[in-house]
């Protein structure tokens, strides 16, 4: 392990830009506007530079975000999202227009900050702060990670001397956050409240990079997994020790696992393959894959999230080649993505919700509102 010591880098205050959601009109008249109460998960579409909202009680689009309609332009790139566990706000990273937005319930712009080439988010579970990674689009981005105020949406920056910082999350207790990184096989812990970090260098450094996509925690907080998009593994660390993780096991998954997503009672993981169009169940008792679900809808998954009785499993989905034919295009030029809804006991598909183009990351409240 290696010790850094992280100075926080100040950044700008950036508020206002509060005004009305703009709605592109579907091909068919258009989507209705957004009833007050909810729950509603929320679906960043990247290449459409839009935001769709879902009714979680009628899996219908109640309302798509128009971007580019409120200045951010077409490539905005809305990559990730991450929802108040109360609902009451929510947050999402523009890749090419260099913001993170917060949105209050009823989808108004009430503040943004500057960021650039943000990526993955991950909201710390006591402290009014919301962490930003990179984006895998950025060639080159700074080796630091965000920390944002989510009241007053100043920023701070912690030093994390990767390259490439990506996969991001918070630990349960809110101790700890933890990076990986694209371009080396390294994961870095970084204490939440003052930037320090620690750097652990996996074995075989040389070779191949894993190339980290994302991460998963045991609701214990003892046990951390990764995604790894070249090698196909899911790997397993243990955290106990969150200053020093243990690299414990490596499973052979599908092509390119995705985001992944834990069960509260900590017994299963899913994630979508996105270079297999399926989605991949691992039982945490042994350490193996119980399922590999496959159907209608999947498309290049990307990001994945559980209902919050753990019923429900939401997959969204690229649908880059056009491999699923949307009944509905919206009025989108580009193949439309689509949500995948999966029983998580009969691990069986019960629906898919169409959005507009290359659905990516989503998000939810975690908590009833």
């Amino acid at each position: 392990m290696e010790r850094i010591a992280g100075a926080a880098r100040s950044g700008l205050l950036a508020l206002g830009m509060a005004g009305l959601v703009a709605v592109r009109a579907a091909a068919a008249g258009g989507v209705p506007a957004v009833p007050a109460e909810g729950p509603f998960l929320y679906v960043a579409n990247q290449e459409a530079a839009a935001v769709t909202v879902i009714d979680l009680e009628t899996h219908e689009v109640v309302e798509v975000i128009d971007l580019e309609a409120m200045g951010y332009g077409a490539n905005a790139k809305p990559h990730h999202v991450a929802v108040e566990p109360d609902g009451s706000f929510w947050y999402v990273s523009l890749i090419a227009a260099n913001r993170v937005l917060k949105f209050d319930r009823d989808n108004a712009l009430v503040a943004s900050v500057d960021f650039e080439r943000p990526g993955l988010l991950a909201l710390h579970p006591s402290e009014p702060w919301l962490f930003v990674g990179r984006s895998m689009a950025a060639v080159n981005p700074p080796q630091r990670i965000g920390r944002i105020d989510r009241m007053s949406m100043e920023v701070e920056e912690y030093d994390v001397f990767i390259p490439r910082p990506h996969a991001l999350l918070a630990s349960p207790d809110g101790g700890w956050v933890y990076a990986g990184s694209l371009g080396e096989n390294s994961v870095v812990t970084v204490e939440a409240e003052s930037g320090d970090a620690e750097l652990l260098r996996l074995p075989g450094s040389g070779a191949m990079p894993h190339v980290l996509v994302q991460y998963a925690i045991s609701p214990d907080g003892k046990t951390l997994v990764a995604t790894a998009e070249m090698t196909a593994r899911l790997l397993v660390f243990d955290v106990s020790e969150p200053t020093a993780p243990a690299l414990e096991r490596e499973i052979d998954v599908g092509a390119r696992p995705w985001h992944p997503s834990w069960s509260a009672d900590g017994r299963w993981i899913w994630f979508g393959n996105l270079g297999a169009n399926e989605v991949t169940l691992v039982d945490t008792s042994d350490w193996s894959v119980a399922a590999v679900i496959r159907g209608e809808g999947l498309a290049e998954p990307h990001g994945s999230v559980l209902s919050p009785d753990g019923s429900r499993l939401y997959v969204a989905n690229r649908n880059e080649t056009g491999s699923y034919e949307s009944s509905d295009r919206m009025g989108y030029d580009a193949p439309g993505g689509t949500v995948v809804v999966i029983d998580t006991a009969t691990r069986e598909i019960i629906d898919v919700i169409e959005t507009p183009p290359y659905a990516s990351g989503i998000g939810l409240a975690s908590s009833a509102r």
